[in-house]
């Protein structure tokens, strides 16, 4: 163990660290706090983070499970992505209140909106655990047995950490399963929107710009933490009171140049550096062209409805950011590991890998066939990861009919069980209240279209004896009985089956066509791919925590960091620009001239309001400005991914500069391979922020309540 040990030190930092690339751990930032300091950091590593005393890390929260938010108030103010609080924005918008196009600003507390369902979480602890997970595991056990063996460890150490209410304790592999690090995170769930800018300003740019520099994106939004009397933790309550927090960030009006530190604090969610050569090469020849190709399918679909019908615009923004995102990052995904050569990289380095497994006995018993083992694995079991990938899409974010129809397996399947145990009537009540939420951002037109679209590719990618039977040539008479019969695409009819709920309804759900379509695609799933998957997942997971240690031992000269995996991490960089393109150098910054020069009403990814317009004109860009320009965004070094959206942007004294909202489509394949000469982070300027919300949303109460630096 202390062999391990020492090895995670050199995995984690190294005197030589090219800083840039990496998302690292909090707790360790004495291992890395020397190299920030090269690159200008100012603060002390207690003022970063701390368990013991207030610190940057107390003003840093996961939103909703997803993104990352950041405390700018005493009064705990939250700021994070548009796209972040898409889905809120849009669940309280309507055709007479359409917050999306016309945006909303909360004049006081009372104003201010709840958001049920979404949660903030905070991290109160990182705690390195790894010698505990470890305890009793031996070598020559089987990948099941030593991952039964962890998890049992993990399940007594995560249940001997007395937590209660909303704190809790949950522990984390960290470098592919050689580390493990327990969090100590508590939820505040009373969380309530206070203003956003209109989709002209949030989502500028549209699906056009998205993933693309020079970018002119407002995308923040704003929120506010609320707490009982006594400043805890709480479900909402109309008497909660904003919470007091820790540590709230001051927001800078200073200057920028290129060089400046910056530092972005967040929860990056998934990398995957150490893939091996094979399975990339699965990735951009397989498995994202088909994902792509579905998600184009769709989004050619959903557009031109939203272009045409405000209502449907309502109902499908948050799905069509939703699909699009994705989409678009894998289209520059696959184009920056082509450009970068990294299956040509993955191979150079794979070789010296062997040849330094072989160069020694102890590291040629160890390490010497692991790469051609993994291999191995991946060739056996690539048609269920394949299966599994196209299933997600097309049942998930494909058609939603499929999966609203699971809301009613249990009651078709269990209802006897059910009616033992008295719970009938809650689960009838559970099923209006979901219909009546599903049909309200639903129009059954797009979604017949987008089944037809993507079945197709669903049958014929997804290998035979892995789909219902005979799918391939039965899903289109199955799909005209759904049409016909099925009494989920009818809400009238569905809620009036509801409402007098009886055994015979239970057998005219267990007939509904659409139900039987669905639970048989599901059924299969679960029963051909998914075992199989698992046990893939269980096995290639133990080789690559083998193949890990591996690099950590025989590369010592190698800057090793830990994949992300959603929790509180570190990146830090300078304000920079970039020449990802030969002949090509972009500026680090864009202003609000470009938003103009971008302006076009005909096209609704660079629409504008009036009052936009008027106030441009007018030209009272207030303190904002640096040298006569307003900046929108900016880019800088950073080594981010998705999760880092509203991710805090600090600078070197500790104060917020920008919020994190993507990265450059020449960047999108960090999360496979970084570069620094072409890897950068895009951020909304917080002086655009400030002059959004004080000039344009006529709301300088909210920017006299954060602490401005100047």
């Amino acid at each position: 163990m202390k062999k391990l040990l020492s090895l995670l030190i050199v995995f984690f930092f190294t005197t030589y660290s090219i800083a840039i690339e990496g998302m690292w751990v909090p707790s360790l930032i004495h291992m890395f706090h020397s190299d920030m300091e090269t690159y200008g950091l100012k603060l002390s590593p207690e003022e970063i983070y701390s368990t013991n005393n207030s610190s940057l890390k107390d003003a840093i929260v996961q939103f909703g499970g997803g993104c990352t938010a950041e405390i700018v108030s005493t009064k705990s103010l939250l700021l994070t992505n548009h796209h972040c609080g898409f889905s809120q924005i849009q669940s309280h918008s309507s055709t007479e209140n359409n917050y999306l196009k016309n945006g909303f600003w909360a004049k006081n507390n009372s104003e201010e909106k709840a958001c049920p369902g979404l949660y903030v979480t905070f991290v109160k602890e990182i705690r390195d655990v790894t010698e505990r997970v470890f305890n009793g595991v031996k070598d020559g056990m089987s990948a099941e047995e030593r991952e039964a063996k962890i998890n049992s460890n993990i399940g007594a150490i995560e249940a001997s950490e007395k937590t209660s209410g909303f704190v809790k304790a949950k522990i984390k592999p960290f470098s592919n399963g050689n580390q493990y690090f327990m969090l100590i995170t508590e939820d505040f769930n009373d969380v309530r929107l206070v203003g956003t800018p209109p989709n002209a300003i949030g989502k500028f740019g549209g699906d056009t710009d998205n993933w693309v520099w020079p970018r002119h994106t407002g995308d923040f939004s704003v929120f506010r933490i609320y707490a009982n009397a006594n400043n805890e933790a709480a479900e909402y309550n109309e008497n909660n009171v904003p919470y007091e927090p820790l540590h709230s960030l001051p927001v800078s009006v200073k200057p920028k140049k290129v060089g400046d530190f910056t530092m972005v604090y967040g929860f990056p969610g998934s990398t995957f550096q150490n893939t091996t050569g094979a399975k990339l090469k699965f990735y951009i020849e397989t498995e994202r062209p088909l994902r792509i190709d579905m998600r184009q399918k769709s989004l050619d679909i959903i557009k031109p409805a939203m272009n045409a019908n405000e209502l449907i615009s309502i109902q499908y923004a948050s799905k069509q950011a939703r699909i699009a995102n994705a989409w678009k990052k894998w289209i520059g995904q696959i184009d920056g590991l082509t450009e970068l050569n990294a299956l040509g990289k993955k191979t150079d380095f794979e070789t010296e890998y062997n040849k330094r497994a072989n160069s020694k006995d102890e590291w040629k018993k160890n390490y010497g066939s692991i790469i051609s083992e993994i291999d191995a694995l991946h060739e056996k079991y690539n048609r269920y990861e394949l299966a599994r990938a196209l299933f997600l899409e097309y049942f998930f974010v494909g058609p939603e009919m499929l999966n609203f129809s699971t809301e009613f397996y249990n009651i078709s399947q269990n209802y006897e069980k059910l009616e033992a145990e008295g719970k009938v009537d809650k689960e009838v009540e559970r099923l209006i209240a979901k219909t009546n939420g599903f049909y309200k951002n639903y129009n059954l037109n797009i979604d017949i279209q987008i089944f037809e679209a993507l079945s197709p590719i669903y049958a014929a990618n997804v290998d035979e004896d892995l789909l219902p039977a005979n799918f391939a040539n039965t899903w289109e008479s199955s799909f005209k009985l759904i049409q016909k019969k099925s009494v989920l695409l009818d809400k009238e009819a569905l809620l009036k089956l509801l409402e007098g709920f009886s055994k015979k309804t239970v057998k005219k759900l267990q007939n509904d066509p659409l139900i039987k379509f669905s639970r048989e695609l599901y059924m299969t799933y679960f029963l051909t791919v998914n075992p199989s998957y698992s046990e893939y997942k269980t096995e290639v997971d133990a080789k690559m925590t083998k193949y890990v240690k591996g690099m950590m031992e025989m590369f010592p000269e190698r800057n090793f960091w830990p994949d992300a995996n959603s929790t509180l991490r570190i990146a830090y960089g300078v304000v920079d620009g970039s020449s990802p393109v030969d002949g090509m150098a972009y500026k680090h910054y864009t202003t609000i001239d470009g938003i103009m020069q971008k302006y076009d009403p005909n096209n609704p990814d660079f629409y504008l309001t009036q009052r936009f317009i008027d106030l441009y004109n007018k030209g009272d860009f207030g303190p904002y400005t640096q040298d006569g320009e307003l900046w929108t965004c900016f880019t800088a070094s950073n080594h981010t991914t998705g999760g880092n959206s509203g991710s805090p942007v600090i600078d070197a004294d500790g104060n917020l500069i920008g919020i994190n909202f993507d990265r450059s489509w020449e960047s999108t394949m960090s999360d496979f391979m970084f570069d620094e000469s072409r890897c950068r982070n895009i951020a909304v300027d917080i002086r655009y922020v400030l002059w959004v919300i004080d000039k344009y949303g006529d709301s300088p109460h909210l920017v006299e309540e954060m602490n401005i630096v100047k």
